[in-house]
């Protein structure tokens, strides 16, 4: 079957159509990757993303094939605005706790994850499909290439539960680096009656590490509860 609108750069329904869903796919594509693996950005925050790239790159190939009258209309203005613009969104995702800073992967996917929808939106099919597969590779299989060659370990979970509002979040990482482990990811939940409280960690964990030391550690923090080590990722 021919589908002359994939060819062709004027904007009409079905071209919209299809730009828009392609960018959802896409999008999905590298948010399940990133949900799967618990990050902050996951499948619905790379879809809207790259959902709306797209639909503003659309628009700014719209504007000079409608108003052509007009000078000075330029496509790539609104492009140029998008890739400064999702910078401020991916720096919400770079946080730093103790010596250890979080989230440069993440904010680094949400500004690639831009720059597919602007290639979707454009036409560019080819460029944004092997770019998003490019990316699904970066991030699975090199990251648990590095997690080997690089950190040592298995990716665990660490849960530490207290008994209390207050965290004592930086001793808990300070304990940590004392056994060379290795943060990926935190998260920190308070219940509603804000009486207790719990810590849930993604930790590369070496072979090395004696837990019963690393227990009875975390075990001299104030308030502490519960402690649990989950299975390999």
């Amino acid at each position: 079957m021919d589908f002359p609108f994939l060819e062709s750069n004027d904007i009409t329904l079905p071209t919209i159509a299809t730009r828009l869903l392609l960018s959802i796919l896409l999008g999905g594509l590298l948010g399940w990757e990133r949900e799967r693996n618990r990050h902050i950005a996951g499948l619905r925050t790379l879809i809207i993303i790259c959902v709306g790239s797209c639909l503003l790159m659309l628009i700014s190939v719209y504007i000079p094939q409608t108003f052509s009258e007009y000078k000075n209309v330029d496509p790539g203005r609104i492009a140029a605005q998008v890739v400064s613009g999702i910078g401020f969104l991916g720096a919400g995702a770079i946080y730093k706790l103790g010596v250890n800073t979080h989230g440069l992967t993440t904010a680094a996917t949400i500004w690639a994850v831009a720059a597919v929808g602007l290639a979707t939106g454009v036409g560019m099919y080819e460029a944004a499909i092997l770019v998003a597969l490019l990316l699904l590779f970066v991030l699975s299989t090199l990251d648990k290439l590095g997690r080997k060659v690089f950190r040592g370990g298995s990716l665990k979970t660490l849960k530490i539960s207290f008994a209390s509002a207050k965290l004592e979040t930086s001793r808990v990482l300070a304990i940590l680096e004392k056994y060379e482990i290795a943060t990926k990811n935190i998260n920190v939940v308070q219940s509603t009656n804000k009486q207790n409280s719990k810590i849930l960690l993604f930790v590369y964990f070496p072979e090395k590490v004696s837990v019963k030391e690393l227990y009875k550690d975390l075990n001299e923090l104030k308030n502490v509860s519960q402690i649990s080590l989950g299975q390999d990722f």
